[in-house]
């Protein structure tokens, strides 16, 4: 059974319809006894970066996410629930909020840079991801790039560039997907990107 992390801000059910769409069975869940007994867990999220990390505490889901990755389960971040796999995020100013700290690295605004080349934050529609590393996530796709739903105002700066196994062009080059053994997450919403983002999760589903 495949665990989907409801913590309150995600499109829950399109990722659900997603995931069995490609094969996956596929549970919305905001149980830590749930987590616990998943074979794979997808996070998930929409929102700020600070209100996540409150939301997962209250539900007491933080260890049980932390456990699950411990005893090396496949898990999948989607856009916001990237974000929160990282150490920390700028998106609350000066106090920066505290992630989950499955990667080293933090989150910050897409700045000056951007804006100069007059493009828009947030980032929003459709965009090419370039896989830089191999992964079991891209298998089947294109390796000139693959284009996929983005809506975001922050990004990842990993701190160890060996997990990054996708980059996106704008303005800036930023980390659009990661993977480290059991872990990957990416920015874009495979949910919201037609066959490729499909195929995706029929990837991390069936070898990931």
């Amino acid at each position: 059974m495949i665990v989907i992390v409801d913590y309150g801000m995600g499109n829950l059910r399109s990722v659900q319809k997603a995931l069995q769409r490609v094969g996956g069975e596929a549970c919305v869940s905001d149980r830590p006894e749930d987590v616990a007994r998943a074979e794979r867990l997808v996070v998930p999220g929409v929102g700020a970066f600070g209100d996540a990390m409150r939301a997962l505490e209250e539900r007491g889901l933080v260890e049980p996410i932390r456990e699950f990755v411990r005893r090396g389960r496949p898990v999948l971040g989607i856009c916001l629930g990237l974000q929160i796999f990282f150490e920390e995020s700028e998106e609350t100013g000066a106090a920066a909020a505290r992630g989950l700290a499955l990667f080293k690295g933090r989150v910050v605004r897409f700045g000056d840079a951007v804006v100069r080349q007059g493009l828009k934050v947030p980032h929003m529609g459709w965009n090419a991801v370039e896989p830089v590393r191999p992964s079991s996530l891209f298998a089947g796709m294109s390796e000139g790039g693959v284009y996929f739903y983005f809506a975001h105002s922050y990004y990842a700066e990993p701190a160890d560039e060996t997990v990054v196994v996708g980059r996106t062009e704008y303005g800036i080059r930023f980390a659009s997907v990661v993977a480290r053994e059991n872990v990957a997450a990416t920015q874009f919403h495979p949910e919201k990107s037609q066959a490729a983002g499909l195929a995706l999760l029929e990837n991390f589903v069936t070898r990931f």
